[in-house]
């Protein structure tokens, strides 16, 4: 298998042999790992649980995980999972890497499609299950919606969305979420939509790609999934808790495939999950963290209010050498969008995370805005 280096590999040698203006504390901007503290009832139930490492976890996950996901999903988007209709997972990477490679396993010629830029998982997911690639690109000019002719999708085996996305910042209306649902049916395809920032959204919540199914009469969610995760809701990605719902059938056979993979969660990172996916109240505090953060960004550099996740996609034109020069300059790292994308996708953009706490966002958004003074 030959793999692409990852975005952070390619942006250290982007700039290797740059020396960062020193009168600046570093700030590092590039990747989505929340910089707040895990909440305490969190690492409390943790440090509580420990004693159970003596015992093996199942691959399935503890019920008593498998409800608290349920209800949240019941709390969050009014829809109540049976319990078959759920797996806990290892995160939800593991997912994204291994489900293609079970799913398209039995496929003559497997065709996958995935919004481009994209979260490079679903390429080396691509790679590893010997699949076709067909970019759904994500554009100004489409909304960073994905747009793809039926002649296309009759060939496709595998789709996947990325709404709340990452790193365009786009939230999918429910009419399209709708549309990509009919079609799965239609079409006969599997869709799956990557719901991670669910949870990270500036007014109106997101919408998932379950509510859809229900709004068009697929109650049984045929050929349809979600993934979600608490690491960036509850800034605690180190728990490694996930979960994919949706279609039963698949999700069955799915379930056995797990049990050879060996992704399961050890007994006091479960425990501790089900406290994080009951804890409402710490995930509104972190969301309105990332909210006030995405607001200075709109106030400081003009950019138009994201409505969820906590990224600014930048267009700046020359993205590279944007990016070298601003952390040469003003000791900042961004991610240059072309790195993100494939077939030019991402070009002239860089990807901005804003996840520090509020008076420090501020500060460097405003180096940001001074170099942009000279680079415009």
């Amino acid at each position: 298998m030959k793999f692409e280096k990852y975005p952070f590999e390619k942006l250290n040698e982007l700039l290797n042999g740059i020396t960062p203006n020193n009168e600046y504390s570093p700030s590092i901007l590039t990747i989505g790992e929340p910089k707040f503290n895990s909440p305490k009832n969190i690492i409390d139930e943790l440090c509580k649980s420990a004693n159970l490492l003596n015992k093996y976890p199942k691959s399935a996950g503890e019920d008593y995980l498998k409800n608290s996901q349920i209800n949240f999903f019941k709390k969050r988007f009014n829809i109540e999972l049976n319990s078959n209709q759920i797996i806990p997972t290892l995160g939800t990477r593991e997912v994204l890497f291994n489900f293609p490679q079970f799913y398209l396993f039995d496929k003559t010629n497997p065709h996958i499609a995935f919004t481009n830029p994209f979260y490079q998982i679903y390429e080396g997911a691509a790679i590893a299950s010997r699949a076709k690639i067909t970019y759904l690109n994500l554009t100004k000019e489409n909304n960073f919606l994905p747009k793809i002719s039926d002649e296309e999708l009759k060939k496709i085996d595998l789709v996947i969305l990325n709404y709340p996305n990452n790193p365009t910042s786009a939230v999918m209306p429910m009419d399209e979420l709708k549309k990509w649902v009919e079609r799965a049916i239609e079409f006969d395809f599997c869709l799956i939509n990557d719901e991670c920032y669910s949870e990270i959204y500036t007014e109106s919540k997101p919408f998932s790609l379950l509510q859809a199914c229900i709004e068009v009469g697929n109650k049984d969610f045929k050929n349809c999934l979600v993934l979600n995760s608490i690491s960036k809701r509850n800034s605690a990605p180190g728990l490694r808790s996930g979960f994919i719902a949706g279609d039963s059938k698949i999700l069955n056979e799915y379930k056995l495939y797990r049990t050879y993979v060996g992704a399961a969660i050890s007994l006091p990172l479960q425990k501790a999950s089900c406290v994080a996916w009951s804890d409402f109240e710490s995930a509104e505090f972190f969301r309105q963290k990332y909210t006030q953060n995405l607001n200075l960004a709109k106030e400081i550099l003009g950019v138009n209010l994201p409505k969820a996740t906590f990224y600014i996609w930048l267009e700046v034109g020359d993205e590279l050498n944007f990016t070298k020069e601003l952390f040469k300059k003003f000791n900042i790292k961004v991610l240059p969008g072309s790195f993100l994308g494939r077939d030019g996708q991402g070009s002239g953009f860089v990807r901005i995370a804003l996840v520090e706490e509020p008076k420090i966002t501020k500060e460097v958004l405003n180096r940001v805005k001074e170099f942009l003074k000279d680079w415009k």
